[in-house]
């Protein structure tokens, strides 16, 4: 008999989009910049409640951190990979933040800073 104790590991989650991709949103008109990934949810439980029910994404998948734009403004998104989408328009994003992570816009990404300025 062991004294070991069996733990089941979770499913390893494979992030789709990379930093630098321009994604689009599946169901909402915005689109933005990975500028992190997360390989399941790691947001509070409050911002987590706050999606409709019948919307909700499943936790246990990649979520990505966006430098995000609409029509109307700039801001941060954080996003289910079942939300997101490629991004083909090869337009860029219009975000404050851009220059202070990435250093330049090419073949419809951007590059990533060796050093980060805040």
């Amino acid at each position: 008999m062991s004294d070991r104790l069996e733990v089941e590991a979770p499913a390893i989650a494979h992030a789709r989009f990379a930093i630098g991709e321009v994604v689009r949103h599946r169901l909402f008109d915005f689109r933005g910049v990975v500028f992190d990934v997360d390989p399941v949810f790691a947001n509070t439980e409050e911002w987590y409640e706050a999606i409709p029910e019948s919307i909700r994404p499943s936790k246990d998948q990649p979520f990505y951190h966006l430098l995000a734009e609409n029509m109307e403004s700039s801001y941060v998104a954080y996003v289910s990979q079942q939300n997101l989408v490629p991004d083909d328009s090869d337009e860029p994003i219009d975000h404050p933040a851009i220059a202070g992570l990435f250093t330049g816009f090419e073949d419809g990404r951007y590059r990533l800073r060796q050093e980060h300025r805040h």
